[in-house]
């Protein structure tokens, strides 16, 4: 299976995480999208986080019933940071015979030789770039120069139509008591709302 891999704190999930996994699925041919929260990110705390379960139901809320999406207790049930080489690392060993596709924006994609292990990512899974404005293909590939693994077919890119929401916009939506229906996928706004979650 070509499975792909979209990490991230979904602090909450909104509809521009859905795009990415659903443009991502259609253009990379990929059979099953997974949803990644992070348990403890390696770099930075979790904002107004109402904590790792909440997290984890808002995403399975989030794709509701569609069979092209998953999500993934992997970094929530495993203790210490969530480092993205020891998920893969996990999730190659888990079923060898898929071919891993790790989805990130094009942000994420120039910081890639910073991480833990950049080549050990790299050989491991595919990186599958989100292309929107500003992030251009020609600068992305400069960054990862470094890398060896990160030529050819080990960097490929996904045109991503560009979604202006953020999971910071709808915490602070939430906060200031203004609406967040279709932001988010309606699931997410009712749990949000009846949980109590982000309010100031």
């Amino acid at each position: 299976m070509r499975v792909g891999i979209l990490g991230g704190t979904f602090n909450p999930p909104h509809l521009g995480h859905l795009v990415c996994a659903q443009e991502a699925y259609d253009q990379l041919g990929l059979d099953r999208v997974v949803l990644m929260p992070a348990g403890q990110p390696p770099h930075k705390a979790i904002a107004a986080d109402p904590g790792a379960e909440a997290r984890h139901e808002l995403c399975r809320l989030a794709i509701g019933g569609d069979e092209r999406f998953a999500v993934s207790r992997l970094e929530l049930d495993r203790p210490g940071r969530s480092w993205t080489v020891d998920t893969l690392t996990s999730l190659h060993d888990d079923s060898p015979q898929d071919d891993l596709i790790f989805i990130v924006g094009g942000d994420m994609a120039r910081s890639l030789p910073t991480w833990r292990e950049p080549e050990a990512v790299l050989e491991l899974a595919t990186l599958a770039v989100a292309e929107r404005a500003g992030a251009e293909r020609e600068d992305i590939r400069g960054e990862l120069r470094a890398l060896p693994t990160a030529r050819g077919e080990r960097v490929r890119f996904f045109d991503m139509p560009r979604v202006d929401v953020s999971s910071s916009l709808v915490r602070e939506r939430v906060a200031t008591g203004r609406p967040i229906r279709y932001l988010v996928p309606d699931a997410v706004a009712e749990a949000i709302a009846q949980n109590g979650w982000y309010r100031a």
